[in-house]
């Protein structure tokens, strides 16, 4: 091995123990978490009591002292202010309850979904209403409804077939919805975007309501849930001789 190998080695091993050091002179890697108790490297803190009252500013020893007094966590929770901003509480118990909020946020967190409907000109009733019963199933979840009219071979010449059905389909379930986006030509398509009137958040809120009542109601009266599932369910057929 050269020389000048060995050297860029011990430069390379060099440059590692300054980082490691600088790290462990900053009180160790980036974390999130903030600093407790024996964590924190600071003469002294502005204390903020148990109940949020202001205690003023006291060492730290003293800070730590009343920390094992009241059998509490000090936690800093100003870290760039001078002196730092410390308080007693129970860490464990923070953290839970942050958990707690944070998982709650995320069930309730609504994400605006755009559903898709596609229609012929020429549809049959019966199939009207299975896809309008569809739209409004989307539009009562709170979500958008886009749809489509597909216009195949000469149906292309009528394009006012497919504005009739959008006129339609939008006074059908103007009560749950409303045009947000107009008829408009697409090619072989006609495309016309339907908002709910509820936001996602509420139709989530309203479904919940409707199973915990649903789940109550089933709870008071087990046999009346009971027998209405039995009588929902086929009957069966008789046996062949």
């Amino acid at each position: 091995m050269c020389f000048g190998a060995v050297r860029s080695n011990e430069q390379r091993r060099y440059a590692a123990v300054r980082q490691t050091v600088a790290w462990c002179y900053r009180g160790g890697s980036i974390s999130a978490e903030p600093r407790i108790n024996d964590r924190i490297r600071v003469p002294e803190v502005r204390l903020v009591g148990p109940s949020g009252e202001q205690v003023g500013i006291v060492p730290l020893a003293k800070a730590l002292e009343l920390a094992q007094e009241y059998d509490l966590d000090l936690v800093e929770v100003a870290a760039n202010a001078r002196p730092p901003v410390c308080k007693l509480m129970d860490y464990g118990k923070f953290k839970y309850e942050s958990a707690m909020k944070a998982r709650e946020a995320r069930k309730n967190q609504a994400h605006t979904v755009i559903k898709e409907m596609k229609l012929r000109p020429k549809i049959d009733p019966h199939d009207y209403d299975t896809k309008k019963g569809h739209v409004v199933r989307f539009l009562k979840q709170g979500d958008k409804v886009k749809i489509t009219i597909m216009f195949r071979g000469r149906e292309q010449s009528r394009p006012e077939l497919g504005y009739r059905l959008l006129q339609r389909l939008a006074e059908d379930v103007q009560d749950l919805g409303f045009v947000e986006s107009n008829p408009k030509q697409d090619g072989r398509n006609m495309i016309m975007v339907l908002g709910p009137h509820k936001k996602k958040t509420e139709a989530m809120a309203e479904a919940r309501q409707a199973q915990e009542a649903r789940k109550a109601e089933a709870k008071a009266n087990p046999g009346k849930s009971q027998n209405a599932a039995e009588s929902e369910a086929p009957a069966e057929e008789p046996a062949e001789a």
